[in-house]
């Protein structure tokens, strides 16, 4: 079972940053894809940035392009988010995910049976 627990969450200024970490139970070396979604109330949780572990390959949703920054440290079981630029529709609660089977493309959803808590991201203007 992977567990997924995220941190760096808080309320910054527009234009400001944060970094979310997520750390994994299991090395994430097991697991085929990770991935950052995010969920605002009453909407859709959506994605933000997804990373191929072995190929370290990243994705981003264009609304978060040349913004935001995925890595992984698979010595640490640990992927992080660099957000830069934040703009107050990035306010969200920030989720990370882990797929362990390969196929699909990353913004699916669906494909995703690990998650972790939520951290929460706010963005003033």
């Amino acid at each position: 079972q992977v567990q997924l627990m995220e941190s760096g969450g808080g309320s910054v200024q527009a234009g400001g940053s944060l970094m979310l970490s997520c750390v994994s139970s299991v090395r994430t070396r097991d697991i085929y894809r990770m991935a950052w979604f995010r969920q605002t109330q009453g909407q859709e949780r959506e994605a933000v940035a997804g990373i191929h572990v072995r190929s370290a390959t990243t994705f981003y949703d264009d609304s978060v392009k040349g913004r935001f920054t995925l890595s992984q440290d698979t010595a640490k079981n640990t992927m992080t988010l660099q957000m830069n630029s934040l703009k107050p529709e990035d306010t969200a609660m920030y989720y990370c995910a882990a797929d362990t089977l390969a196929g699909g493309e990353w913004y699916e959803i669906g494909r995703y049976y690990h998650w972790g808590q939520g951290t929460q991201v706010t963005v003033s203007s």
